[in-house]
Order: C-alpha cells, then structure tokens, then sequence
C-alpha cells in the first residue's frame, strides 16, 4: 500500500484488530514502520501533512508523533465538529466527523501552514494553534473540551 493508504488503513481499524507485531509512528515527514527489530522509513507526500487528534474531557496521554498502533484517546466513536482555519482565514476543513475506535481524528493538511483548530463535542469546545513543518508534532493530544 501507499503510505497515505496505509495511515488511513490503520486509523481506521478497530483497536483490537490493530497488529501487535509492529508499529507505525508518522512523522511530519514519513512513516516510521518498526517489525521484527528492523525499521523501515516511507516517505508521505511531500504536499500533505498528517495530523491525528485526540480531544479529551476526562484524560489525556502525552505524544508527539503518532503511533497508529499504539496511540488511545479517551473519545472513541465519538461524534465531533472538526474546523481548521488558515491564517489567511480561509477554512480548510469544515466537518462533523466520527473518531475512530481509538479515539483519534486524522486530517490530512497542507505541509507548512499555520492554522487555527477547533473541536467542538457535546456543548464543549477546544481550540489551539497548529503548523504543519517539519519540526511539528502528528498527534495532538492536548484538546481539552470544555
């Protein structure tokens, strides 16, 4: 598979479905695939930016770069308002969407943008800065809905 089809493919997954024997890691720039002790890097295109997010209500995890294997949050199958605004003010993304098993969100983003994201759930709402460089994070874990 292509490693957008991969992250996709494994965001998607039921977590218990989710292999055991290897992990995925994205960073800004590729996927970092670790099985059998041996890694494994494949490039992400260089247009696109991942970014997986994890709002929370209760409690969270610390993460910089996200496991697609690993990573929980606390929101599975949850329903959520997901707005990204750039900082020229034009909306990039406008969805209600459903988290994923494991509790994530992933957008794929334009690489090198600052924006503005915000998730609304269940009358409680967060909103934080993010950029899409290559020294930025992949998991965004800090979205406390309130």
């Amino acid at each position: 598979m292509a490693p957008v089809e991969v992250v996709d493919t494994l965001e998607a997954l039921p977590v218990d479905e989710r292999p055991s024997d290897v992990t995925v890691s994205v960073r800004p720039d590729r996927l970092v695939i670790t099985a059998d002790g041996a890694e494994t890097e494949r490039p992400l295109p260089e247009d696109l930016f991942y970014l997986s997010l994890a709002p929370y209500v209760d409690q969270t995890h610390d993460c910089f770069f996200h496991s697609l294997t690993t990573c929980l949050g606390e929101l599975g199958g949850a329903v959520l308002d997901v707005t990204v605004t750039d900082a020229s003010g034009v909306t990039l993304v406008d969805e209600t969407v459903t988290a994923a098993d494991n509790g994530f969100v992933g957008l794929w983003l334009p690489r090198g943008i600052d924006a503005t994201l915000e998730v609304a759930y269940d009358g409680a709402r967060a909103t934080t800065p993010i950029s899409t460089g290559a020294e930025d994070p992949t998991c965004l874990t800090g979205l406390h809905l309130s």
